[in-house]
């Protein structure tokens, strides 16, 4: 048998062909599984009794990128070569398939063979499955849900020839019976969202699923490329959130900004990352960023910023808003108020077209202004006569970037619906003008980018922005020299807001 048996069977290479095709269990480009890869401690690939588990197989490249490593490391302790594969692919490669479909692909990549036990296949198995297994499982529906992976009934209760998606990793009670033994590394791309039976196209995450199942095994080593919207928790991940980013073994995160640099073909909101976690190390995490093809910045920090709930994602924006912190200024957030500022819902119809004796108000509501009357308003009725800005309390399309932030003055005798929340009130036009012109520097974009990763903005997502004397109007190159910024981190700031406010937090190619 050749030395070079995969060259020849992989060229050109079907799984990078794979990873180009739009998916919703996205396939990794070989690439980008050598970059996990290559965050493991090298050494690992020369000792034949490490053990190797994809608990999320799909294309099978892990296992097969893998087996490359381990075919050259093991060369001095086994000169042999069918001799070494045997002991590779039978003593310490396994994977677990997500479907049926995907098993057959992933034996095809790894054996040579979609069935092992034939005489194509590049080592000998007993039976069909290798190590590469595939078991059907059913859902365990409670109330229209999943108990496991919270997937709805009425979309995957399925006739027996479907995908039930019923995932065997994270609807398993006992990990370690599945193939009866430990596992060194564990490494994969698992599936990142079933849907949940919401409205539209509502999906519920389950990556984190994964990921904490995977740590149940207790393996020496967890890599694993994710959705970066984790970072900001929300829709079932809080806890998963709060867990990773207090969890010292988490010791290295590749952050791509744009998803697209890791899987072309495939749009994920707010890009993706994959990290490595070590059982045995303790200590700050590398963070390094990505940006296209290149490395934009690394660092080696605590993820939760100053012992606080705050994941900051750009490196280079610590030093910026460490600088900032200094000066201990009141910030933006306490002149924000709550959601529903009036009482009044997003859905809030009743009101007229017209102004009248009776309905003399202003509203500015989801989709244009009408007229309401006074004894409609819920709450701070004493707004309603100052000057007040408004801003939508949804802004961008909840992909990790942030669009421009378009303020509105409401003059006294105006409220909101929902739509918006209030800044102020304030005592005059002009204050509300300066404010205004303040919410419109790349300054203020900038740091409300720090905090705000999803469509929705409280008052918390201002919280790094600092008060301002709005006597007076602020530009960003005064801004910059108030906080004494150097070149370097002004041209950051600059960098990092497009030109049409859009914040570089994010895929902004929706």
């Amino acid at each position: 048998m050749s030395n070079d048996f995969y060259t020849g069977m992989y060229n050109p290479d079907v799984l990078s062909c794979l990873a180009n095709l739009s998916n919703d269990e996205v396939f990794t480009p070989p690439e980008i599984a050598n970059r996990m890869l290559d965050m493991l401690p090298q050494d690992i690939f020369s000792d034949p009794n490490t053990t190797f588990l994809d608990p999320a197989c799909k294309s099978g490249v892990f296992l097969r990128e893998i087996a490359k490593r381990l075919i050259t490391g093991l060369e001095p302790l086994i000169p042999d070569l069918q001799e070494r594969i045997d002991h590779i692919f039978q003593k310490q490669l396994y994977g677990i398939a997500i479907t049926e479909l995907t098993s057959l692909l992933s034996r095809r990549s790894v054996y040579c063979s979609k069935y092992p036990n034939s005489i194509y296949s590049i080592t000998n198995f007993n039976d069909p499955s290798g190590n590469i297994r595939f078991k059907k499982i059913n859902h365990r529906w409670k109330d229209g849900k999943c108990v496991c992976c919270g997937a709805s009934q009425s979309q995957y209760d399925r006739d027996e020839t479907l995908e039930t998606h019923a995932y065997e990793v994270i609807h398993t009670g006992k990990l370690e019976e599945i193939f009866k033994m430990k596992f060194d590394v564990i490494i994969g791309n698992p599936p990142y969202h079933l849907s949940d039976g919401g409205a539209g196209a509502s999906a519920k995450p389950i990556y984190h699923i994964f990921i904490e199942q995977a740590k149940k095994m207790k393996p020496k080593y967890l890599s694993m490329i994710i959705p970066a919207r984790w970072y900001s928790g929300g829709k079932g991940l809080d806890k998963f959130r709060d867990r990773m980013l207090r969890d010292n073994h988490l010791k290295i995160i590749h952050d791509y900004i744009n998803a697209s640099d890791c899987f072309p073909s495939v749009d994920i909101k707010g890009g993706v990352c994959y990290f490595l976690w070590d059982r045995d190390s303790s200590g700050d995490c590398t963070v390094v960023t990505h940006n296209g093809n290149k490395i934009i910045s690394t660092m080696e920090r605590p993820l939760l910023e100053n012992g606080s709930d705050t994941f900051i994602r750009y490196n280079d924006a610590i030093q910026i808003l460490k600088k900032i912190r200094e000066r201990e200024e009141k910030t933006f957030d306490l002149i924000v108020s709550a959601r529903k500022p009036f009482g009044l819902a997003t859905n809030f119809r009743d009101y007229v077209q017209k102004k009248d004796n009776i309905h003399n108000i202003q509203i500015f509501a989801q989709k244009d202004i009408g007229f309401l009357s006074n004894n409609q308003i819920e709450k701070n009725k004493d707004w309603i006569d100052k000057w007040k800005i408004l801003v939508p309390e949804a802004i961008g399309a909840g992909n990790m970037a942030i669009d421009i932030v378009k303020p509105i003055i409401s003059s006294p005798g105006s409220i909101c619906a929902e739509t918006y929340v209030v800044i102020g009130p304030v005592e005059s036009e002009a204050i509300a003008n300066n404010i205004v012109r303040y919410i419109e520097t790349k300054f203020f974009h900038f740091l409300l980018g720090l905090k705000k990763i999803t469509q929705h903005t409280t008052s918390k997502t201002y919280m790094f922005i600092p008060l301002q004397d709005f006597t007076k109007s602020w530009t960003d190159h005064e801004l910059y020299e108030k906080y004494n910024l150097t070149n370097f981190e002004t041209d950051f700031i600059e960098s990092s807001v497009w030109p049409d406010g859009n914040v570089m937090n994010g895929d902004n190619n929706d």
